[in-house]
């Protein structure tokens, strides 16, 4: 499937695989995604293929690769977040030309995920926003990711793989259960 022209094979594996795995952690699932689209995955961090941002598929793919791939791929690592900034440039694009309407209900989620991901309050703002118009399940998550940016200005489960310092605060949040991502 890395020979992807277009995008749609990587939005027919995500769509196959339904939503139970899109948010697990699934070691069998990661290493599948990860053999599947590793390569693409390096040659859309490249910006190889922004041709895809022509059409709904293949932005969606292009923030699966970017946003989603990288959680399951290299779960645990620094690299997880590696490419969120070139995810938020694919969905600032989708929604200026308006790309996320043009894909079924239980898909739009992914073009709010790479705000959702963000530690800057104007994206967590911008995931909210989008989520209002999908569900109150996805906004209550999308509200929950925000107040911990406006708590914290950051995802504190982040820190130990970003080598940051975890206050007291942060510490005490995790212990408590706090989402931990």
């Amino acid at each position: 499937m890395s020979a992807d022209g277009d995008g749609a094979g990587v939005v027919a594996f995500w769509r196959a695989a339904g939503e139970e795995p899109w948010f697990a952690k699934d070691d069998a699932f990661d290493r599948q995604f990860r053999d599947l689209f590793l390569d693409l995955h390096m040659e859309v961090a490249a910006r190889r293929h922004d041709g895809w941002m022509a059409t709904a598929e293949g932005t969606l793919a292009l923030l699966i690769l970017t946003d989603q791939f990288p959680r399951n791929a290299f779960r645990g690592t620094g690299h997880m977040y590696a490419t969120d900034p070139l995810a938020r440039f694919y969905a600032r694009h989708a929604r200026l030309a308006g790309l996320d309407g043009q894909v079924e209900p239980a898909l739009r989620v992914f073009f709010s995920l790479p705000f959702a991901h963000s530690e800057q309050m104007a994206d967590q703002d911008i995931s909210v926003s989008i989520c209002a118009g999908i569900g109150e399940e996805v906004l209550r998550h999308a509200d929950g990711h925000r107040d911990i940016i406006r708590r914290f200005g950051r995802f504190p489960h982040r820190n130990s793989v970003l080598g940051r310092v975890t206050t007291a605060e942060e510490a005490a949040f995790l212990a408590a259960g706090g989402f931990s991502g």
